[in-house]
Order: structure tokens, then sequence, then C-alpha cells
């Protein structure tokens, strides 16, 4: 007989939920998608399990955005407050704060390396702690604000590839950070916006990055993946590896810019470009494109009088734009020395991805393994919310529960100023 047969062993975790941490956030909590197509929010909560379920959901057509950008602050507050509204509605709850999507303010990434002096003694939370907020005060230059300090490794003295330091003794505790900042203005009014709405921004995440959390296997982010979220008005690329983020870009170009070509090129109104990119749109020819006739609406002609365009013309005007896209974030990532590190695979997302023939296209340029990403199935999230497009929302959501963090135990938020410091930090702010 086995010599256990007589103890109580407690049952066996699930293969899918032991290497997860257990989520920190259990009580309803909102995340908020902000882009140039649509608005999105979801509202969650941690179940008994560590996993998060959908409590509520809204959409919207987004107003007054361009480019990620708000730039009308009375039609996006309408717009953000309709959102939300749909989703408190059917979680029967009320929003005070939310998790929100960092897109605006020209996002870039960087690395940056900082020292700390330890002094002998055993590395703690708190040094973590400092590190980062040293990291953070570092990559503050004109205009920007760092969004992100995502600790990448660490070195004690002489010993590097440390993953987490905590526990080991040394002088100096040198840390490679990954710095994601964005221009202060563009936050600044993204922050009113929210505010106009009665909430707070609890929370900022890249987009590239949420949705990479909620595309991504295990395995891609081990082995090296690049995520692109093809969105309206902009494209995101994230680069995971090892597990983290080590890299994040936003290219001016999305879906919006291959309706505008196409009503451009065929003289036709933009509502009639979006159908037709919608229904007949492809970036791959075929023999039959020079037979098939469209009816295109004429703009600015009366009586509705329409042009026969056969769907060949179609795939021309749209292609350029497409391969345009791709090129770019070829370039950007060979410029970025990310080559290697991004791996073999790249997974496409956002709603301009569900194009006829992107995936092809995306794999002959960027020379990699090209597969569709669509959010992991989250409880409770309803069907329409589950293609690309709303990839960044539902991961957004998980971060929120606390997935996706590193050092979670660890209190990274940066010390608020609060009373005549808080006012004194404001005055200086909006005059220097």
């Amino acid at each position: 007989m086995n010599a256990m047969s007589g103890r109580h062993l407690p049952p066996p975790i699930e293969p899918d939920l032991a290497d997860r941490p257990r989520l920190q956030r259990a009580g309803p909590f909102g995340v908020l998608d902000i882009g140039t197509t649509k608005i999105a929010c979801l509202i969650g909560r941690v179940e008994s399990d560590g996993m998060p379920r959908v409590l509520g959901f809204g959409w919207q057509k987004a107003r007054g955005v361009r480019g990620s950008n708000i730039v009308d602050l009375a039609e996006a507050e309408r717009a953000i407050r309709a959102c939300v509204g749909q989703a408190e509605d059917m979680a029967d709850t009320r929003l005070s704060s939310v998790t929100v999507n960092l897109s605006c303010g020209q996002p870039e990434s960087r690395l940056s390396n900082v020292q700390w002096h330890i002094g002998g003694r055993e590395v703690v939370g708190k040094d973590i702690s400092a590190v980062v907020t040293e990291g953070r005060s570092r990559a503050a230059t004109a205009g920007r604000k760092a969004i992100h300090a995502l600790p990448l490794n660490f070195s004690v003295d002489a010993t590097d590839q440390v993953t987490d330091p905590r526990g080991l003794f040394c002088t100096t505790l040198n840390a490679r950070l990954h710095i994601v900042d964005a221009a202060d203005m563009a936050l600044r009014t993204l922050e009113a916006c929210i505010g106009r709405c009665d909430l707070s921004i609890l929370d900022q995440v890249s987009s590239p990055f949420a949705a990479g959390l909620s595309i991504l296997v295990d395995d891609e982010r081990t082995l090296g993946s690049t995520v692109i979220d093809m969105g309206g008005g902009t494209t995101g690329v994230a680069v995971f590896a090892d597990g983290q983020l080590l890299h994040t870009a936003q290219i001016p170009i999305g879906g919006l810019h291959v309706t505008s070509d196409l009503a451009a090129g065929l003289s036709t109104t933009l509502v009639a470009a979006e159908r037709l990119k919608t229904l007949y749109g492809n970036v791959e020819s075929s023999p039959d494109d020079e037979k098939e006739i469209l009816m295109v609406p004429i703009v600015g002609e009366e009586d509705h009088q329409h042009a026969r365009v056969p769907r060949s013309q179609v795939v021309s005007i749209i292609r350029p734009r497409i391969e345009e896209t791709f090129e770019i974030i070829r370039d950007r990532l060979d410029s970025a020395g990310l080559s290697r590190a991004a791996g073999n695979r790249v997974v496409l997302t956002g709603g301009a991805c569900q194009l006829a023939g992107v995936r092809e296209l995306a794999a002959r340029i960027l020379d990699r393994k090209v597969r569709l990403g669509r959010p992991v199935t989250l409880r409770g999230l309803p069907e329409m919310a589950s293609g690309p497009a709303f990839a960044t929302a539902a991961g957004l959501l998980t971060w929120a529960a606390g997935e996706g963090r590193g050092f979670q135990d660890v209190d990274m938020d940066e010390p608020q100023p609060t009373g005549l410091l808080r006012r004194l930090v404001n005055f200086l702010t909006e005059r220097v």
C-alpha cells in the first residue's frame, strides 16, 4: 500500500489555473476602450476561482475622436456616457472609475537602465518600487508622461538575468525597464473628458499590450510573438517574448484610411465606400474580379446616379494601403532591433484585420507565420463582443482583474501629493 494512502490529499489543481496568480480584484470594476470608430465598455468581477466574469457590456459609435485622440470634448462625452450607461444598466451597478486604453498622445516605447544602491543588505519590495519610480522620473521628458514602467530583468552586482531579486543580498541592484509614455497634454484632455462623465481614470494600459493579453496563448508570449492591432484610425504593434512586453509602437494608419482611399478613388461617399469595403473588399485579386461589376453611387450627383466599377478596381485601391501598413511595421521592427526577439509568429487582431486576404499579405511582407486573433473566451462576454474588434476591451478587463502584471504584491503606484502639496504641484504643472 502507498505510504501516502492514509492521508487526506487536497484535490488536484486544474492545469490551466495552476500557474495563474490569483487575480486581485473582487468587486465590480469597469474598463473603457476609446477608439476612432467605436467606444466599448465592459464591467466585470473576479469570481471565487480567480477568473473574471463579464457583468455588463456597452458599445457606441465613436464621436469626437480622431486618430485615437479626443478632438471634441462634448461629442466624446456623450458617446462615453451612453456606452458606460449601457454597461451599467446591464450589470446593475454604477462605476466611479475605469481602466482606459492608451492610444492617444503618440505613445512611444523605450528601454531604461536604472542602478539602485542597496549597500549589502537584502533586496525588498520597496527597492523594486523605488527602481520603477526612478525609471518613471527619468523617462519624463518635455511634455511626456510615463504610463508603463515594466521591469524586464534585474542584475544583483555581477549576477544578471535575475527575474525577482527579492531576498538576495547585493551592493547594487540594476534594473532594465520598458517604459511606455505619451504626450502629457493628450492624456490630460482624456482625463478631463472622463471626468466630465463623472468618472476617474484608475489605470491606463497600452492598447496593443491589452490586445495581446486577450489573444495570445502562454507559449506565444514566451517564445516570441508580434501582435498587430488594426483599428479604425491607428494600428498598434506589441512585441512579446519571455512572457513580457518588450516593445510597442503605433502607426497612424487604420481601416478608415482604406475607406477614405476608396471614397476618393471612386468619387463616392464615405458611407458607400465603407459598405464596398465590408461587402467586396479584398487585398488579393482573382480572375473573376474584372468580370464582377459593382454599382457605386457618385458623390454629389442627383437622381441617385451610379457608376459601374469592376471589383478589380476596388481591390487595386485597397491593396496599396494595407501593403504600406505592413511595410512600415516591418521597418519599425527592424529599426528597433527586434526581428529575432519578435519570433516567427504574428497575430493580427482589431476590426480592420477582418478584410479578406490581409492574413496572407501580412505573411508575405513580414515573412512570418500569421494567424487571426480573437479574444480568449471570458465568462459572460456577449457574442457580439467576442470578435477581433473587441480584443483590446477584453484585454483591459483581464488587466483590471490583475492579470499580466509583474510583482503584483508590490505597490508600484507613484505616491500622489495631497492637500497643499497637491495644489502646489498642480500650480507648477500648469505654469512651468
